[in-house]
């Protein structure tokens, strides 16, 4: 095992291996819900729209446990055991034979693949904070949009030759890979001597300091809805694709373009973010996020144009759609980690998982309404983004003073 801190590149690169699990989980399976549904006798096509979601929710409480284990333990061994977790439960999901038998597997892949997505943060906190643990992160989102911009293609072509059910065996190869590199080249950076012990004292005396601090929650419920927004438009986006505007077999190739022209706003904001700070990037990004949205919106309702016409303009509203995320996301999780790096573990854990499931409660319904039509996605869309961008003008460093009193 390597010792030596690994070069900036190549700790860039690993990190969004480490990022890139959880989306290659969940987007791989985008192109399989109608196989998904004829083979599992769903009498509801939009019931296979919970293999991500609850994929989503499995991340969100995994990360209650991993983040704290990683600060008793050590980062390397925690992620190295959630990698086991997630391809034992692939192998599950590949004899499932029920909707039920499915989503449990889905649910423990999740579990299994929280410590990737939330130790990895912590480890980058380790190393790194305020401005430049953003720019970590912005770079690591550019390498990471590969993933994305791939991932439905992959499952479209092993569904096709294969069956859907092949689809968990690239999860398996892809998270060996992650596995190995980490084992091989990554040095521990979370030595014995900053370590805590597992004990509920500790972990609920960070919850009371995460909690407390109203920095950490403004970030946290502002990221749940911006995970909302976008958990909202991947649970959609087949359908919105195939049965709205007749994508057909051409859907991954379009979510491919979308994920690749958005993938820019990673190495846009490592380049920014230096210079104008995490909080004025974010802000002015969501400001124009729901400019935007409210415009398709309208033109949505009141335009009376063709889908034919209208699917251009759905294209560039998606590009900004993930284009956004790339501006915020990272900066966010940067705002709401800076004052907590002598807890970064739980920390992590505790941001990741209320984020997560504050995200899934809102994609859910926006999902469920997918009736045909585009306007559900946009509608849930405008309100994640109006909300988000209402409570980022709230600045949470501000001092409110209290009252003053006479007598």
């Amino acid at each position: 095992m390597n010792k030596t801190p690994l070069p900036f590149f190549e700790f860039i690169l690993l990190v969004a291996i480490m990022f890139a699990m959880i989306a290659f989980g969940s987007d791989a399976m985008l192109p399989a819900f109608p196989e998904i549904g004829r083979d599992l006798g769903l009498s509801d096509i939009n019931r296979a729209q919970l293999v991500i979601t609850v994929f989503v929710m499995g991340t969100g409480l995994g990360q209650l446990f991993t983040g704290p284990l990683s600060d008793s333990v050590g980062r390397k061994p925690v992620i190295l055991g959630g990698l086991l977790v997630y391809m034992a439960a692939c192998v599950m999901a590949i004899y499932a034979q029920t909707l039920e038998m499915l989503l449990i597997a889905r649910f423990i892949q999740g579990v299994g693949v929280s410590a990737p997505r939330t130790v990895t943060i912590a480890m980058i906190r380790d190393l790194y904070q305020g401005r430049p643990m953003a720019r970590v992160m912005s770079l690591a989102m550019v390498l990471f949009v590969l993933v994305p911009a791939v991932a439905p293609l992959i499952g479209q072509t092993l569904a096709n030759a294969f069956g859907w059910r092949s689809i968990f065996g690239a999860f398996i190869v892809f998270a060996m890979i992650g596995a190995l590199w980490l084992h091989l080249r990554q040095p521990e950076t979370h030595p014995p001597e900053k370590r805590r012990a597992i004990a509920l004292k500790p972990y609920a005396a960070a919850l009371v300091e995460v909690c407390s601090s109203r920095v950490v929650v403004t970030y946290t419920v502002v990221l749940a809805f911006g995970y909302g927004a976008l958990f909202g438009y991947l649970s959609s986006a087949q359908q919105v694709f195939v049965d709205t505007f007749g994508a057909g077999v051409n859907f991954p190739l379009y979510f491919a373009g979308i994920a690749v022209l958005s993938g820019a706003s990673g190495f846009l904001n490592a380049g920014l973010v230096v210079r104008f700070g995490m909080r004025a990037i974010a802000i002015t990004s969501m400001g124009i996020m729901l400019v935007i949205t409210t415009l398709f919106a309208i033109l949505l309702g009141f335009g009376d144009l063709s889908n034919a016409s209208l699917f251009p303009i759905f294209l560039i509203w998606s590009v900004i759609s993930f284009f956004v995320p790339g501006l915020t996301f990272g900066n966010l999780n940067s705002l709401s980690m800076e004052p907590m790096g002598h807890i970064a573990g739980m920390a992590a854990a505790i941001i990741g998982a209320a984020s997560t499931f504050l995200g899934v409660a809102i994609a859910i319904p926006i999902g469920l309404a997918f009736d045909g039509t585009a306007m559900p996605l946009v509608i849930g869309t405008l309100l994640c983004s109006l909300a988000s961008f209402g409570l980022m003008l709230t600045d949470p460093k501000q001092k409110v003073s209290a009252p003053a009193f006479d007598g």
